[in-house]
């Protein structure tokens, strides 16, 4: 079992720029499939990043490559998203995940159900 728990969430104005961290307990992930998933009231999941291991690929949403960074600490068992130049339309409660168990992350990264292990969310509020 992975304990997956996020920080770094709060209250930023347009245009600021957040640290999210991830830390994860019990079963190391190191080298296997992450992300970072977020959900405003009343919407789906939705994808924002994810990536691999620190050589290999990263994923990013439309809506946030350019903005956001992902990156991982495999020693540190740590995963960090940082978003720089907020929208209001960030604004979601984010949650990392790992555990993924599709056949093909390159094709099915974006997808919450192929994710196991979730942390318990960090909100981000993002003001006008």
């Amino acid at each position: 079992q992975v304990h997956l728990v996020e920080s770094g969430g709060g209250l930023v104005q347009a245009g600021g720029s957040l640290r999210l961290s991830c830390a994860a307990s019990g079963r190391t992930f190191s080298s296997l499939p992450m992300g970072w998933f977020r959900q405003a009231p009343g919407n789906e999941r939705e994808f924002v990043a994810g990536t691999t291991w620190g050589r290999g690929p990263t994923y990013y949403a439309d809506s946030t490559r350019g903005r956001f960074t992902i990156s991982r600490d495999n020693a540190k068992n740590t995963m960090s998203l940082q978003m720089n130049n907020l929208e209001p339309e960030d604004t979601a409660v984010y949650y990392c995940a790992t555990g993924f168990q599709g056949l093909d992350y390159e094709r099915t990264h974006d997808r919450a159900r192929n994710y196991i292990y979730w942390g318990q969310g960090t909100q981000v509020t993002v003001s006008s």
